[in-house]
């Protein structure tokens, strides 16, 4: 069983920054993918970045590209997800997830279905 703990939400303007932390506990960190993903409210989950276990594979949706990096920090059993140039419609609630599988290709890890273990997940708001 691994459990996540997401932080960093907050209320910002248009164009400001962020950075998202989940901290994991449990198993071993360092053996899992970690996946960020995020539900605007009336809206389906989405993905939004995730990186592989060995840090090869490292996937961002269009939305994210060139504004969002992901990183892990597996000494702190710590992923993070920061945020530049935020916009209104980044506005969602933004939940970590963690899997144990070894995907072969990007596509793997932007979804949603493979993921074992979700935590609760943070708020980020955006205003315009």
């Amino acid at each position: 069983q691994v459990q996540l703990v997401e932080s960093g939400g907050a209320l910002v303007q248009a164009g400001g920054s962020l950075r998202l932390s989940c901290a994991a506990s449990g198993r071993t960190f360092s053996n899992y993918n970690m996946g960020w993903f995020r539900q605007a409210p009336g809206k389906e989950r989405e993905f939004v970045a995730a990186i592989s276990w060995s840090g090869y594979y490292i996937v961002y949706a269009d939305s994210g590209k060139g504004r969002f990096t992901i990183s892990r920090d597996n000494d702190k059993n710590t992923v993070f997800l920061q945020m530049y140039s935020l916009k209104p419609e980044d506005t969602a609630v933004y939940f970590c997830a963690a899997d144990e599988g070894r995907g072969t290709n990007g596509r793997y890890y932007s979804s949603g279905g493979v993921y074992d273990y979700w935590g609760q997940g943070t708020q980020v708001t955006v205003s315009s």
